[in-house]
């Protein structure tokens, strides 16, 4: 099945957010599929059942309260966000199906640099050695998701997680991609976790340069 892919490049996170709600909300049977990449101005935040207390020390990053799944968690440069937008109803996918599948695309997608990745039982994400490269926050609307993942690169990305309870984990390490070995350009792991999703979802990506219209209004 087709789907449409934009890549966002440096874009702040409320107007990201509130283009994915628009989106979703206008959403019918017939609408394609699309998937977000995009790197987000620095930010921490709070999933729908976020605890403040796990939001140590925010200094000059922004907190925000917002609609996903999950608990306190940072976005910034040098990470990779993907916001798949996909209706699962019509795709025959249940909700921790979808989980599955977009941690198996990180693992996949790790493993083509030779870096041994795991799930964490309760802990939803991707780990190496215990340390967390990626991060997970969703939310399923009328049978279609939003929100996503969360993938760290480079290591510019990592100190700010020291001043947050990463997950609502206190002492819970994060790494990226580029402290393992990996790349750090972005561009570098963007084809392949592409690759890596559109083989867990069924989906060839057709990529869209235009911004989404939700996000230009």
């Amino acid at each position: 099945m087709d789907a449409v892919v934009r890549d966002l490049a440096r874009h702040a996170y409320a107007p990201v957010w509130q283009a994915m709600q628009a989106f979703t909300d206008a959403r019918n049977e017939a609408t394609p599929d699309e998937l977000w990449l995009v790197e987000h101005d620095p930010i921490f935040t709070l999933g729908q059942a976020g605890k403040p207390e796990h939001v140590l020390m925010p200094g000059d990053i922004p907190v925000l309260h917002v609609d996903r799944g999950g608990q306190v968690t940072y976005h910034g440069p040098g990470q990779l966000v993907a916001y798949p937008l996909l209706d699962l109803k019509r795709l025959k996918i249940g909700v921790r199906d979808y989980v599955c599948r977009i941690e198996q695309a990180i693992i996949d997608t790790l493993d083509t640099w030779n870096i041994g990745a795991t799930r964490q039982a309760g802990a939803p994400g991707v780990y190496v050695n215990g340390a967390k490269i990626a991060a997970l926050g969703i939310r399923v609307r009328r049978g279609c998701s939003f929100h996503g993942l969360a993938f760290n690169i480079t290591g510019e990305c990592t100190p700010p997680f020291a001043r947050i309870n990463p997950c609502g984990y206190a002492g819970l390490h994060v790494v990226a991609l580029d402290d393992l070995g990996g790349p750090a350009a972005l561009d570098a792991v963007k084809p392949v976790l592409l690759a890596q999703l559109g083989k867990q979802f069924g989906l060839h990506w057709q990529p869209q340069a235009d911004l989404p219209p939700q996000l230009v209004a």
